[in-house]
């Protein structure tokens, strides 16, 4: 009987090309620890008051601004849920390398003019977001949740926006070119094109920042395993909160006409409370605008910004509240408090000069297809990095290569 040869060693596997080649672009996450109990006053509290404006709003001022206010409800409640704001991801990437037709509305594109209003007021909307410790949708979602601290910060966005807005006529005519926008140009099919192909490009780019850093994962956050307790408690995979946070932008868009935006409604509330201690806010120039004026003489809860930063606040605090973390903060440094008040102001004045924050001037400017929406975000990277600088005259920490949170 024959034996068969002993068998050589093992042909290695046959590699595949590095492009098919998953590579880590962080350390792994930890796992989430479990999800605190229910906190039931402020669930209670902030569920009847969703309740009870609502069914004002809608009585009062009809469907068109009942459902804006629910289709702000949430959006408070995807912005907890996902943990949703641009002050920290700006932070990562710059710091760490992680760069994880109806109710008779026209919707219309979001474009603003490039200029010098633009790039200043986004270079201070962003050195104030590090500053102030949110953006503006994150701020208004913090605020819900109980995070006391950045109600200073609303503070100062409410009196930097109401300042800008007294003062037009000091930056009105401000050197600027007419918006561009794609569709104008190549049709919308076109502009489209034109947006995905850069959009991928950031993806690729940041990608191969963040492999190359190999940065840590985000701090992980109490959740659920299972999906029914977790899609009303726990966090939400980012993915998930960006297509609910993209259909119902689409839904205030559909409904109203305009892209989803929050600061012009902080220049509003802080103008009112001017006119309520007897200034004269409709003589400012800025009130005298197209549209401006309609918007201060109206009713504040007929306000389309208005009514979706409220339901806002109120979602988040229905999310944070059923998931168990709604706190109020005590305690805040003074050092915070300031850079908190500051970066406030900051940003309001920030967002009159480039024509909006994150959400109305970048994430609507990108998708209408305005090249204000992309240089936008350009300037603000370069904030961004300024505001880290600053951080620490503050007290306020920046994140290291090993830190988790930023």
């Amino acid at each position: 009987m024959t034996t068969a040869p002993p068998a050589g060693p093992a042909a290695p596997p046959r590699a595949l090309p590095a492009l098919f080649v998953p590579s880590p672009t962080s350390a792994p996450r930890p796992e989430a620890p479990s999800l605190p109990p229910v906190r039931r006053t402020p669930l209670v509290v902030s569920g009847l008051l969703a309740v009870a404006l609502t069914a004002y709003v809608w009585s009062a001022h009809g469907a068109k601004p009942g459902v804006l206010l629910l289709l702000g409800l949430g959006l408070g409640v995807a912005l907890f849920h996902s943990r949703f704001g641009f002050t920290s991801a700006w932070r990562q990437l710059i710091a760490v390398g992680n760069g994880t037709g109806l109710f008779g509305s026209q919707p219309a594109p979001s474009a603003g003019p490039i200029g010098v209003g633009l790039v200043v007021g986004s270079l201070l909307f962003a050195v104030g977001m590090q500053l102030g410790g949110a953006c503006a949708s994150g701020t208004l979602f913090a605020v819900g949740s109980g995070q006391t601290s950045v109600l200073l910060t609303l503070g100062g966005f409410i009196a930097g926006a109401t300042l800008a807005a007294w003062q037009f006529d000091l930056w009105k005519d401000l050197p600027a070119w007419e918006p561009v926008v794609l569709s104008e140009h190549i049709g919308w099919a076109g502009s489209w094109a034109v947006t995905i192909a850069a959009l991928l490009l950031v993806v690729l780019v940041t990608r191969r920042v963040q492999a190359r850093r190999n940065p840590p994962p985000l701090g992980p956050v109490p959740s659920a395993r299972t999906a029914a307790v977790r899609a009303l408690r726990g966090s939400w995979p980012l993915a998930v909160g960006a297509l609910v946070l993209a259909v119902l932008g689409a839904g205030v868009l559909a409904v109203s006409g305009g892209a989803w935006g929050v600061t012009s409604a902080f220049s509003l509330w802080g103008s009112e409370l001017v006119g309520a201690l007897g200034g004269h806010p409709e003589n400012w120039t800025w009130w005298r605008q197209p549209g401006n004026a309609e918007m201060l003489a109206g009713p504040v809860l007929a306000d389309k910004t208005s009514l979706t930063d409220i339901g806002i606040m109120i979602g988040a605090a229905v999310a944070a509240a059923l998931g168990g973390t709604w706190a109020l903060h005590r305690g805040i440094p003074w050092r915070t408090a300031v850079a908190s008040v500051l970066g406030g102001v900051l940003m309001g004045i920030g967002a009159r000069l480039a024509g909006g924050c994150n959400i109305g001037a970048y994430l609507a400017g990108v998708a209408s297809g305005s090249l204000s929406g992309w240089l936008w975000g350009a300037v603000a990277l370069a904030g961004t990095w300024l505001g880290l600088r600053l951080r620490p005259l503050f007290g306020l920490g920046n994140p290291k290569p090993g830190d988790g949170v930023c």
